[in-house]
């Protein structure tokens, strides 16, 4: 077996116990709440259809003690395959575990989602990135993986509007050590991770105009950062970092 092989089985290992393990500690977690599916008729603003919302936290609950476990790798799955919008996700968190047990699930399973990402880029090389980022998105955001500095990644990761999850694999081929890319990554996708949380709790508690109000400051915050996305990123991409070449 090749060193290659050899930190590809250990990573996958790891991988392995620690699915274990969440599903282990997710019968003695948080538990979902009853979902009441006449509240995601009281408001139209969410991004996401009501219907769309309540077949999601119902699907969740079905799991018993081990809805969290499943809705963890579920937004671990959606950064590394994007099969369901992170908003979905975001939202539903907070109304089916609660503000503070639906913000630290979405966390887990986004920085979860996030080192998968990073390791499989890492491990398979530019050609496999190559294959699975769009062209556009790679062609715009490549310089993320050249010269970019920790502080510009964070400030990628902090602001509506950039591709995070594509990120992660664009950052997987540059000499970004781990600890720091799990650092940025985590921290930079608390911010939007909190607006969907709360959403979902206020739903969850029927404080409507709290709801309302955590809609419209995330609209305000993903419309300015469109209004501004150009001159944004121009900024961005002329800050030069130090932490080495691509892979």
């Amino acid at each position: 077996m090749t060193k290659a092989q050899q930190k590809l089985a250990i990573k996958g290992t790891i991988l392995v116990i620690l699915v274990v393990l969440i599903f282990f500690f997710s019968r003695y977690g948080p538990q979902p709440f009853n979902v009441l599916e006449p509240l995601w008729n009281d408001l139209d603003d969410i991004d996401v259809s009501p219907p769309k919302q309540a077949r999601f936290a119902q699907f969740l609950i079905s799991f018993g003690p081990y809805s969290s476990a499943v809705f963890i790798l579920l937004q671990a799955l959606q950064v590394v395959a994007s099969p369901i919008p992170g908003e979905l996700t975001g939202v539903v968190g907070g109304y089916v575990y609660g503000k503070v047990f639906g913000f630290f699930l979405s966390t887990v399973g986004l920085t979860l989602g996030s080192w998968i990402a990073f390791e499989v880029a890492h491990g398979l090389g530019r050609p496999f990135v190559e294959k699975f980022v769009r062209q556009e998105v790679l062609d715009k955001f490549d310089f993320a993986t050249t010269n970019t500095g920790t502080l510009v990644c964070f400030l990628l990761f902090i602001f509506p509007g950039f591709p995070k999850d594509y990120l992660c694999y664009l950052l997987g081929l540059s000499r970004m050590s781990l600890t720091t890319f799990v650092i940025v990554s985590t921290i930079g996708r608390m911010p939007g991770t909190y607006l969907l949380t709360m959403q979902g709790a206020s739903l969850r508690s029927q404080e409507y105009f709290t709801a309302l109000v955590f809609v419209v400051i995330s609209a305000a915050i993903l419309f300015l950062a469109y209004l501004y996305r150009e001159p944004l990123f121009h900024w961005l991409k002329g800050k030069k970092g130090d932490f080495g070449a691509p892979h």
